[in-house]
């Protein structure tokens, strides 16, 4: 049995293993994506931080018409407007008066290529599919390196040392020294990575047995009044006090509901997944969702995407995170001059 896991070990790491390497050394470049987008982009830095409701008004009137579906608030990372297109463009808009700072696209600009490809393999939903295949063929590498390294009793100390002769020695006793003790980390990327694929099934699984449910649907309201963007935001801003509001976009003709998406104080998700529903006049708050307020199940959902992020906690678990993504790239390396030296094939 350990020799049949030792070959499937090797040779599945050794052609899987390229692309769980490409997924871990795009994602050490994404997570940080925003400070280099502002530090490519100067014109980026230095804006107020303010949401104002005749700006969003006339950002969404000029871009709604050029596919925008969806803005995002200037926040602490990114103090800009930031436009979600459907045809995966975005767009950087002065918060002061609504003025095009940056557009980009994945054909004109490399973090956005990179997190498409990071994300969808570079081919859409069936690619996304194939990051999932990987994650959980990555899953089996992890499961089965622990099993292969774990030593016998009173080994512990001499299973973790560096060697530096033999060659095939020493890439062995690089590979499983590295692997093993950053296991953790590279199981909770492996892990939320997968859990992000198959969000619906984590988040069945994770609220059936923790408890909580999905976030409710925006409420159906008649369109009874015009759209007035200064009453709408101020109005959502006191459904939800304390919360800061991330994100929203224009209602679909006919439709008498603006929705926002917010973060509660003590979200982890750097856009939360707390929502706000208001009229059309800005009267009413139709239906407001604290996301701290659920379940646990629900929350552990939620928490998914930052853990993968290494948004929670500070700076010390993005570079951690950063690191991590670094770790496949070495164990298929090394488990590559490892095969090349091991004597079986001398």
């Amino acid at each position: 049995m350990r020799r049949l896991l030792s070959w499937l070990h090797l040779w599945v790491g050794l052609t899987a293993g390229i692309a769980f390497a490409v997924l871990g050394l795009s994602g050490s470049v994404l997570v940080f994506h925003e400070d280099l987008l502002r530090w490519h982009h100067p014109q980026l830095e230095g804006h107020a931080l303010r949401v104002d409701g005749q700006v969003t008004s006339s950002i969404l009137a000029r871009e709604e018409p050029q596919g925008l579906r969806s803005i995002q608030f200037p926040d602490p990372s990114m103090p800009v407007v930031v436009g979600f297109y459907e045809d995966g463009r975005r767009g950087y808009f002065a918060p002061e008066d609504g003025g095009l700072l940056l557009m980009r696209g994945t054909d004109d600009d490399f973090l956005l290529w990179l997190q498409d490809l990071h994300i969808h393999f570079l081919a859409g939903e069936a690619g996304e599919q194939v990051v999932g295949i990987v994650g959980w063929i990555s899953l089996g590498l992890l499961l089965t390196g622990l099993y292969l390294w774990w030593p016998k009793r009173g080994m512990l100390k001499l299973s973790l040392r560096w060697f530096t002769q033999p060659p095939a020695r020493r890439w062995l006793s690089w590979h499983r020294s590295t692997g093993v003790v950053l296991l953790p980390l590279l199981l909770l990327l492996t892990l939320t990575g997968v859990g992000m694929v198959y969000h619906a099934g984590a988040r069945g699984l994770l609220t059936g047995l923790f408890g909580g449910g999905g976030i409710p649907a925006a409420p159906v309201h008649a369109a009874d009044a015009p759209l007035d963007w200064p009453a709408v935001l101020a109005r959502a801003q006191s459904g939800l006090p304390g919360a800061r509001l991330t994100r929203t976009a224009a209602p679909a003709p006919g439709e008498g509901v603006v929705s926002f998406r917010a973060r509660m104080p003590g979200e982890w998700h750097v856009n939360g997944r707390s929502t706000v529903h208001v009229d059309l006049a800005g009267r009413e708050v139709l239906l407001a969702h604290d996301a701290t307020a659920q379940a646990a199940g629900a929350r552990m959902t939620e928490a998914i995407y930052p853990l993968h992020i290494g948004a929670v906690g500070g700076p010390l678990p993005r570079w951690l995170t950063a690191l991590a993504g670094l770790v496949p790239m070495f164990l298929l390396v090394t488990g590559f001059l490892f095969w090349r030296r091991k004597p079986s094939r001398k």
